[in-house]
């Protein structure tokens, strides 16, 4: 048996001919509220403040603590977003942390420029514990937040009952049923 290693940074997500699966976790208020728009509103949700989405399920998982983590985090949703509005946040961001020898200037002066931030954290197994392999986590910020929530939002799910189902199948030591649960996530590769 041969198994391919997934390259350190490879974008890795649930997708379809017409979106991609992004995940965030919110607060019941928040969570509510996107369910029944399908969408984000302010409020209760801040149009000001970063917002953070993540393709990886079992990232969010770690983020989150499987719901568990906090009132805030208590609701995981998948929001499917349009193909473009993703290549859009790639192409419109810089990486969350300025490259070694960046003066302060120019870092600020390219934070400045770009709406969206992308930082790589290691993907995490069923048990949070980090991988090789990098998950990547992009952060929106002003035009890219209204684009987000105006413009790429196709759906909204709650998959709260999933993250719940899938804990309590890890903590039952029945990794393979877990294994079998998780939304199945592969490279993106748009052509």
């Amino acid at each position: 048996m041969t198994t391919t290693k997934i390259p350190a940074r490879q974008i890795r997500a649930q997708y379809d001919s017409a979106t991609l699966r992004v995940y965030q976790a919110y607060s019941d208020t928040i969570a509510d509220s996107a369910l029944k728009h399908q969408t984000f509103v302010s409020p209760p949700f801040k149009m000001e403040r970063m917002t953070w989405i993540k393709p990886s399920f079992l990232w969010m998982m770690y983020r989150a603590g499987w719901g568990y983590k906090d009132e805030g985090q208590a609701r995981i949703l998948a929001i499917d977003i349009t193909h473009e509005g993703f290549a859009w946040a790639l192409a419109n961001s810089c990486a969350s942390h300025p490259e070694p020898g960046m003066d302060a200037q120019a870092w600020e002066a390219l934070k400045h420029r770009s709406p969206v931030r992308v930082q790589w954290d290691p993907e995490r197994d069923l048990h949070h514990r980090p991988l090789e392999h990098r998950a990547i986590q992009i952060g929106l910020s002003g035009e890219a937040v209204r684009l987000y929530a105006g413009e790429w939002i196709r759906q909204i799910t709650d998959v709260t009952p999933l993250a719940h189902r899938i804990h309590a199948l890890v903590s039952e030591g029945r990794l393979d049923d877990a294994t079998a649960a998780l939304p199945s996530e592969s490279e993106y590769a748009r052509d």
